[in-house]
């Protein structure tokens, strides 16, 4: 898995940064895409980026600011003329259907998929064989959800060269024994598949927050992410100012992932006023707190859990 940081700026666009919008790449786990938010312009990132749109299977709205969602409606209907025609699932706030569906209609949009809106509340609001994604309030003003997605263990590997090795030739039966199933060979001998499995991978956990403050909610579902992804929209003593304005600042998110027990702390959405030579600056604020920080630009690539 893999996150495409498709913009990275807060509030508006910038000559360096484009407004939110992140890709969760999971093409090989399950060849499909996630999109959490959507601000002006994304779908110009994407085609500077590899993220393919018709592989979109799921868009998660974090809050209803133009800056996160004014990008949607000319998403979806490209999606449309790039070969998008399985069902697409937008996750977000109440209105967020209202909004879509709305600027579909009056520019007479007509989509070649189905879009099902799932507009949430705290709690588990995704859950499959592979993933499961719960959701809770930050404090923003307007309503604002942070996303924690987890990567349900995998079955452990299986030890070829130790079958080999034992006389079993690769073929059919290889799968079964990944199974954990017992089979018999040809010669008679009962070969356990347990035997030869190691033990489960676990499972990566994700946290991606929208806009907030400081709030309590945070820490549950930051808690031993591989990593986390947070608004830095001021620098640390900026601290009265961001709470004024419902945001966070450097020393804010890298407390938090320090205490969370966090593997890895992105911050992203940052203000305008922050050049890239300011940014770097954030960055080293943040380090001071949380050796294992980064601060992402439009277009970094992080891969999950390295």
């Amino acid at each position: 898995m893999e996150l495409v940081f498709l913009g990275t700026g807060a509030g508006v666009p910038s000559r360096g940064r484009n407004v939110t919008s992140i890709a969760l790449s999971m093409l090989n786990e399950r060849n499909t895409i996630w999109l959490f938010d959507c601000g002006e312009a994304t779908q110009h990132q994407i085609m500077r980026s590899q993220i393919k749109l018709s592989k979109l299977e799921k868009i998660f709205i974090t809050h209803m600011h133009g800056d996160h969602i004014f990008g949607l409606p000319g998403l979806l209907s490209s999606r449309s003329f790039q070969g998008g025609d399985s069902d697409l699932t937008i996750y977000g706030p109440a209105g967020i259907a209202e909004y879509v569906e709305t600027s579909l209609r009056l520019s007479g949009t007509r989509l070649t998929y189905k879009i099902i809106f799932n507009e949430i509340e705290p709690g588990l609001i995704f859950e499959d064989k592979m993933f499961s994604v719960t959701a809770d309030d930050l404090e923003h003003g307007v309503r604002s959800f942070g996303y924690r997605i987890i990567e349900k263990d995998k079955q452990g590997a299986l030890n070829a060269e130790q079958l080999k090795a034992d006389g079993v030739e690769a073929g059919p039966l290889f799968q079964k024994l990944k199974n954990g199933e017992t089979v018999t060979l040809a010669d008679g001998r009962v070969i356990d598949g347990k035997n030869y499995v190691g033990a489960p991978q676990k499972g990566k956990i994700i946290s991606i927050f929208g806009d907030t403050k400081e709030t309590a909610n945070e820490f549950e579902l930051a808690l031993n992410a591989d990593i986390l992804v947070h608004e830095a929209t001021f620098e640390g003593d900026k601290a009265k100012m961001a709470g004024e304005y419902m945001h966070s600042t450097t020393l804010q998110a890298a407390t938090l992932a320090k205490k969370a027990n966090v593997k890895k702390l992105i911050l992203t959405h940052i203000s305008s006023r922050y050049d890239r030579d300011a940014s770097k600056e954030l960055l080293i604020e943040a380090k001071s707190i949380f050796e294992n920080t980064e601060i992402a630009y439009d277009l970094a690539v992080f891969q999950v859990g390295e």
